[in-house]
């Protein structure tokens, strides 16, 4: 295979997508190019990834990254890590159309003002828009990029897809954060954010030992007459892990490629636990859960040990739900106290 310049290889593509239109399901060309041995060599020597060129395995195989100025995050919660890592994305995917970009308060003052362009809804990627904003590095941590979808990407970019070692959003927010802050030369920032995050549950865990060795479910109520219990490694259960709470065995058995478990309300004794946490975006959810007269047959519900969480106003429910090295000090600071205040 001959070797093409990261340049050549975005002009060639970039003229073919606006000649002949692009679709994702258009043929890829294989992934990253090849660097010469020499080059590759020298990047793997950088194991710490705190100067660029580096090269940062993943699901779909290695990308030598170049360049980190100009970044796309593909993952639902990618842009957070980097923006604490001092860089504003100059795209971001979407989460169904709520455009949060700025609104929550652990993000707005990393955005200072401004939003990265929107290119796309979950793992529906808009190619031509992340054409145009010509970036140094895309990144997919907490996403489903396909094979398909990478390598049309990695024709034009340096990708950094998810995690290989994990299935599509089950990576630890530990693993993504690593692996985004090797990916921008940025490793020994990462790791002192994880550090940091790591010190204040563990100060959590010293403060509040009555959750140590509790059992918790995570819950929502997507739509009246099912009701979902979040998978032990969703991130708003690991949230609840480590603060010292625990999963119950049928949480924890869930299939790494799901995240819920969907009931109706003869199902409802999978909520049965020490604590029940619900999520609620909807004010009248939790008069509707409550309304189950199955639901109130639960000793969880009938000891007052459920615990109605909001999405937004205030946006601890989705602090959780983002569960990053941005969001996780206003998730404990928030919802703590609340935990307290139910004890």
């Amino acid at each position: 295979m001959s070797i093409m310049s990261t340049g050549s290889r975005r002009l060639r593509l970039v003229a073919a997508v606006l000649t002949a239109g692009f679709a994702l399901a258009a043929c890829g060309g294989g992934g990253t190019a090849e660097t010469p041995a020499s080059t590759t060599a020298a990047a793997q020597t950088q194991a710490e990834g705190n100067s660029l060129p580096v090269t940062v395995e993943h699901k779909y195989g290695t990308t030598t990254v170049e360049k980190a100025d100009r970044i796309v995050t593909l993952g639902l919660s990618d842009h957070e890590i980097v923006l604490a890592l001092g860089v504003k994305p100059v795209g971001a995917v979407d989460w169904f159309g709520e455009r949060p970009f700025g609104v929550f308060p652990w993000q707005a003052e990393k955005w200072a003002g401004t939003e990265p362009a929107i290119v796309g809804v979950r793992d529906d990627y808009d190619i031509e828009k992340i054409i145009e904003l010509q970036p140094d590095l895309i990144i997919a941590q907490y996403s489903g990029m396909s094979q398909e979808q990478y390598d049309t990407l990695s024709e034009l970019f340096d990708v950094v897809a998810q995690p290989k070692e994990h299935a599509d959003y089950a990576a630890p927010w530990q693993a993504m954060t690593r692996a985004v802050g090797k990916a921008m030369g940025k490793a020994d920032q990462a790791e002192a954010l994880i550090k940091g995050i790591d010190e204040k549950f563990a100060k959590v865990r010293a403060e509040h030992p009555e959750f140590a060795g509790k059992t918790v479910v995570v819950a929502d109520a997507f739509q009246p007459g099912t009701y979902s219990a979040f998978a032990a490694h969703d991130p708003k259960v690991v949230f609840m892990n480590e603060i010292g709470f625990q999963s119950p065995q049928r949480i924890k058995d869930v299939p790494k490629e799901k995240n819920v478990i969907d009931v109706s309300s003869e199902g409802l004794d999978l909520f049965e636990s020490d604590r029940l946490i619900w999520l609620t975006s909807d004010p009248e959810a939790e008069k509707r859960i409550k309304a189950d007269p199955l639901y109130g047959k639960l000793k969880v519900a009938a000891e007052g040990r459920d615990l109605f969480v909001p999405y937004s106003d205030p946006p601890v429910g989705a602090a959780i739900s983002f569960n990053t090295v941005l969001s996780i000090p206003y998730a404990i600071d928030n919802m703590v106290p609340l935990l307290v205040a139910q004890s």
